[in-house]
This record gives structure tokens, sequence and C-alpha cells, in this order.
């Protein structure tokens, strides 16, 4: 017994001594360095790359999550776009106008040919003062007389034909306070209107306004470029 143990260790240690010489190399690959740096293949190609700091990577997490936002948005709004129809104005009121002044107006708005979508309205104007001609007797002399201020470069005015005491008068403008009826007046004399007077009763008067339907934002602008030509009229929404 003592025999074998002893044989055994001699075996062992053989072995071993043979392994630290390097005898058994070619049986199995070692793992010294020198000989694993000698069988590396084009180890000179190998190119380390450092790993992003974990600061860039949250930046280039959000950069892109902010330009997906982005194009998301974008698109919503342009498909908002395409499917938005053009906006209309249903119905817009211009007034009010003298009969000669809404004469002009319709010479302009026919240009537009906006057909059945156009009318026009006759609109009621309560007022306390109103400056006026006294009454020519007769349509004969109101007509002369309208020929007058028209040659004087005066336009706004209307002949009286109801069947007041005024008839066949000559209004020149109807005012709520008695300091714009007495402005009026001043004008006129300036151009040579001396027959001209203020009446102090209440009167109503007549005049028109217009109502346009179902406009197209081109067809407003136009409307508003020849309502620029008539300073003196409202652009408002119907009532």
């Amino acid at each position: 017994m003592l025999k074998l143990i002893f044989w055994s260790l001699l075996a062992a240690n053989a072995a071993l001594f043979a392994h630290h010489q390097g005898y058994f190399d070619g049986l199995t690959p070692s793992g010294r360095e020198p000989e694993r740096m000698a069988r590396q293949i084009n180890a000179d190609k190998i190119k380390l790359i450092p790993a992003p700091a974990a600061g860039a990577k949250a930046g280039a997490a959000t950069s892109s999550a902010s330009a997906a936002a982005a194009a998301a948005t974008a698109s919503a709004l342009a498909a908002t776009r395409e499917a938005a129809p053009p906006t209309r104005v249903a119905c817009t009121e211009i007034g009010n106008f003298t009969a000669a002044e809404a004469k002009r107006f319709e010479q302009r708005l026919a240009s537009l040919a906006l057909g059945e979508r156009q009318s026009r309205n006759n609109v009621q104007e309560v007022a306390s003062r109103m400056v006026y001609i006294a009454p020519q007797g007769d349509k004969e002399g109101a007509d002369k007389k309208a020929g007058e201020l028209r040659r004087l470069g005066v336009t706004d005015f209307f002949v009286i034909q109801d069947n007041s005491n005024l008839r066949w008068g000559i209004s020149l403008g109807v005012f709520k306070s008695e300091e714009a009826a007495k402005s009026q007046l001043a004008n006129l004399s300036k151009l040579g209107v001396h027959s001209a007077r203020i009446s102090t009763r209440s009167v109503t008067t007549g005049k028109l306004s217009y109502r346009l339907r179902d406009l197209d934002q081109a067809t407003r602008d136009s409307v508003e470029q020849i309502k620029a030509d008539f300073p003196n009229q409202e652009l408002r929404g119907c009532s």
C-alpha cells in the first residue's frame, strides 16, 4: 500500500514538472500572455470606440422624441387646414345711403355679380333736427333746386315727396343734435347754399341699406374696398 502511494505521488510530481517545462503545450493551448498575443489575427485593425456618456444618450433620446412630436404636430395642423372649409360670411349690411349714394353704390356692386345674394332695404331714421330747403311748390320746382345744388357741388340731399308740409322741399341732412345741424348749415353756406335752414321738429326720413349674403373672403375684401369710397357708411352685421 505504501508503495502505491509513493509511486502515485512521484507520477504526479513528474507530470507537474513536465507541465511547467512546456512539454504538454502541443496538446493543450497555453494560457500564457506572450503566446496569446502571438496567436492574435489582425490585431492592428481593432479600434476602440468609447461608450457615449449617460447624459449624451439622454439628450439624443430627448432630441429624437422632440423631432417626432414636432413632425406629428405639423402633420395634424396640415390635416386640419385641409379639412377646414373656407370661411364665409352669412350676412353683412352696409348703410345708410341717400338715394344718390345708393345709386353709385349699386353701380360699384354690379361688378361682383352677387345676384340674389344682394338685397336693398328701406331704413327709417328718426331725428330731432333737419337741415332743409323749404318746399318748392311742385316736382318741377324741386328738381330745378336740386340741379342748382349739384352745380354748387352738393350731392348728399334728397327731395321730400311724402304728404307732410315739407313736400317738394329738399332735405340736406338729419341730425340728433343741434350742434351737428349748425355745422352742416355752415358747411353749406361756404358752398354758396344760403336758403337752407334748420327744422326743430322731429321728422322721419327714409334711407337705404344693402344686405349681402354668403360672401367668401375674396368677395368680402372687394366689398370693403368699394365701401372705402363711402366713408360715411357703416359696415355691420345683419340684425
